[in-house]
């Protein structure tokens, strides 16, 4: 089927990635086809992909998510922009190779002011040493690797080890599977197979454009910061569809993904910390109001827990707890909510707070007039 190049607005493009994002309607498909789907999520806080999840999949609990990750079935690993996510493991190998040049980058970067590049080979290898007898916090890999290198920069040292030799983090029976001090173990000896793979920067620009296209060169260098993702792009011209928008920016799309229109209405929804849905895009004015980057978008490249409202961030939310007795999901809306989308919220944020503390005795929202 051949599909017309259109001129698309902001808000057509917020809803096409709406759609792939599975942020329009929950999904009822299996877990790790939505985790793959979404080509992972954003993990750097530990219950953020099981909001995430929650989110976009109908009926999930706790468990569906902490069953696939006992399995090994779902990793927690250092992939796109350098930060952790939690992806399948069937995607993690072919990802961390066509990423590993966004790796090598940053610890060039990291070390350009700190000593320079220390001799990666001989740090890797004294790892791979370490963890064959078990898996390791960073707190004792770090020490070992300073001892081999004591004038170098720990930083650097760590960093060199996380940037090239592919971990991943080992889980506990903590609510969300990671506990703040986790321990680490080669993804080789996780999984019980190599992790070598050739790399598919063909592939990943398919995949970023099913889960967050319509999009620019830019969109995909920033949600994976690959370089060179132009390149790419021209020797797929023949199999993407090239729409424009309204500043005459090439928007690149796979055929048949959802395209739903800007009429198409968008339920409220909450997306937890760092969800991959606000940090994808170079212009994120597709979600984010530029009068309201600096609530979402914290110091310390923090990016808020937020409540989508109409398909954009309308407020932020937390949940606080008073031990066991009760836990409340307070949100914050960046504006006064009209009183039937006061209501979706109410009863979204009613579920939610269940699903994040479980354990309370007694649960209540807070939205503030």
């Amino acid at each position: 089927m051949t599909v017309e190049p259109q001129v698309l607005s902001t808000r057509d493009l917020n809803r096409a990635t709406l759609a792939r994002q599975l942020l329009l309607e929950r999904t009822t498909d299996p877990v790790t086809s939505v985790v793959s789907h979404v080509v992972g999520l954003q993990a750097q806080a530990a219950a953020s992909p099981f909001v995430g999840l929650w989110s976009r999949v109908e009926g999930l609990t706790r468990d569906d998510v902490a069953a696939l990750v006992e399995s090994r079935e779902l990793v927690k690993a250092t992939l796109m922009r350098g930060t952790l996510h939690l992806a399948t493991a069937d995607d993690y190998p072919w990802l961390r190779w066509t990423l590993r040049p966004v790796l090598t980058d940053a610890l060039a970067s990291v070390a350009r002011n700190r000593g320079g590049v220390p001799d990666v080979d001989a740090l890797v290898a004294a790892t791979r040493a370490l963890l064959a007898a078990g898996p390791r916090s960073f707190a004792d890999i770090t020490a070992m690797l300073t001892s081999l290198d004591p004038q170098g920069d720990a930083g650097v040292l760590r960093y060199a080890v996380r940037t090239h030799l592919p971990l991943v983090q080992v889980p506990t029976s903590t609510r969300w599977c990671f506990p703040g001090n986790p321990t680490w173990t080669t993804a080789e000896q996780w999984l019980g197979r190599p992790v070598d793979a050739d790399p598919d920067p063909r592939g990943l620009v398919r995949r970023y454009l099913a889960a967050f296209g319509p999009g620019t060169a830019a969109d995909i260098s920033t949600w994976s910061y690959l370089a060179g993702p132009d390149a790419v792009l021209e020797t797929m011209r023949d199999e993407l569809v090239v729409h424009h928008d309204a500043s005459g920016r090439e928007l690149f799309d796979v055929p048949g993904a959802p395209c739903p229109g800007a009429g198409t209405a968008a339920p409220p929804r909450f997306l937890p910390e760092f969800d991959n849905l606000l940090l994808s895009h170079r212009d994120r004015t597709r979600f984010v109001p530029d009068a309201h980057r600096r609530k979402v978008f914290l110091p310390g490249l923090r990016v808020a827990a937020t409540l989508l409202v109409d398909g954009v961030v309308a407020g932020t939310w937390a949940v606080t707890r008073r031990g066991k007795a009760l836990a409340t999901l307070t949100v914050t809306p960046f504006a006064t909510l009209p009183v039937g989308v006061r209501a979706e919220v109410t009863g979204e944020a009613e579920s939610l707070v269940r699903f994040v503390a479980p354990e309370a005795r007694d649960h209540a929202v807070e939205i503030p007039t």
